[in-house]
């Protein structure tokens, strides 16, 4: 993991604002939404992470895929398909 990756996790699991690069994370209501590039990737709340699919399905990038892994989302590509949590993310 990247240490850009480990203060990320340890802010939205944190609860805290922070920013540093192309990634943020942003607390509102208790609720850390996690950015890259300004495109909101997962939010993070009581421990759990939800990821944004409708950005994964746009931009699934090796640094999208990899921030999300970071904070213990199972996604990767295979023969051109990103899956998430085994399933295949479509357009």
């Amino acid at each position: 993991m990247r240490k850009i990756e480990k203060e990320m996790c340890k802010a939205a699991f944190g609860g805290d604002n922070w920013k540093k690069d192309n990634t943020e994370v942003v607390v509102i209501n208790g609720v850390s939404q996690v950015y890259l590039h300004g495109n909101h990737i997962a939010n993070v709340y009581c421990g759990d992470v939800e990821v944004n699919v409708r950005t994964l399905m746009n931009w699934p990038t090796s640094t999208t895929k990899s921030r999300l892994r970071a904070l213990g989302c199972n996604v990767y590509t295979s023969n051109h398909v990103t899956y998430l949590d085994d399933q295949a993310v479509n357009l």
